[in-house]
């Protein structure tokens, strides 16, 4: 085969294989707040619920380290 069809075919196969990540915010509040709801949270707890669920990473660890 031709080198430029192998690496057509790769580049393809690594397109394919990667994940959709283009969930925009108002879907992941959404998908947030149904989380809330479902685990019938109110109040303080329910707006921390949905920040931590909507912060771009997990945050570090609390407590002291070993």
């Amino acid at each position: 085969m031709s080198p430029r069809v192998c690496l057509a075919g790769l580049l393809t196969s690594l397109l394919l294989a990667t994940p959709a990540l283009a969930i925009t915010a108002k879907e992941k509040r959404a998908t947030c707040e149904f989380g809330a709801t479902d685990q019938k949270l109110t109040g303080a707890k329910r707006k921390t619920f949905i920040a931590r669920c909507m912060a771009p990473e997990p945050g570090p660890a609390k407590g002291k380290k070993k």
